[in-house]
């Protein structure tokens, strides 16, 4: 399972980030998300025991869904992912051995990036699927700008400031998907809160016409 076997199967391009759930809340918050049709999941590691988390989710709905980590900035964090299963590996920075290292691993990367210089390091080190954070810094003319000296088969992902009531904005330009962190999930939010965000942003995205046709 990969990014792009997600996508082509007709789920939303949205990762949903975690940042701040536990173990025990874990399995509920990523059972709603499910059922509201994202099927791509981050826990980031400065959260309580995220490898338990990620663990119990890839476990759960590792065949539904793309699990993974985020904010991995650490070999260590990357070997504690490998030794979850979960295959997704989010970055914040651009980081080339620990995207290869990533790679080895059997983990598919999604590093961070703000610059040109960034970029193609990722790109050099096998990243495909970049993330540009935080988006809500930079105007889409920016990405726009980057899109005409990257490879084809590089994905723009808008991290930072994302939300149902920007998905518009982000998708209409140069971005393959979103990150959404805060608008979707807040530490200690109810499972019933979760998914009505998680149901805001599936819906904003259908009616703006990015949902392919059934």
């Amino acid at each position: 399972m990969s990014v792009d076997s997600i996508l082509a199967a007709g789920a939303p391009p949205i990762v949903a980030i975690l940042r701040g759930i536990t173990p025990a809340e874990a399995v509920a918050t990523a059972a709603v998300l499910v059922e509201a049709g994202i099927r791509l999941i981050e826990v980031p590691f400065n959260s309580p025991d995220p490898a338990a988390s990620i663990a119990a989710i890839q476990a759960e709905f590792g065949d539904r869904a793309l699990i993974g980590g985020g904010t991995v900035v650490t070999a260590d964090l990357v070997d504690q992912l490998a030794a979850t299963d979960a295959r997704l590996m989010v970055t914040p920075n651009t980081d080339p051995e620990l995207i290869a290292r990533g790679m080895g691993l059997g983990l598919e990367p999604m590093p961070g990036f703000v610059t040109p210089t960034e970029a193609f390091a990722a790109i050099a080190a096998g990243a495909r699927h970049l993330k540009l954070f935080p988006a809500s810094a930079l105007a889409p003319g920016y990405a726009r700008a980057l899109v005409e000296v990257l490879p084809r088969d590089v994905r723009l992902w808008a991290v930072g400031g994302t939300g149902p009531d920007t998905l518009a904005q982000w998708l209409s330009g140069p971005f393959a998907g979103i990150g959404v962190g805060g608008a979707l999930y807040r530490p200690g939010q109810p499972a019933a809160t979760t998914r009505a965000n998680a149901d805001a942003l599936v819906d904003a995205w259908r009616s703006a016409g990015f949902a392919p046709s059934r």
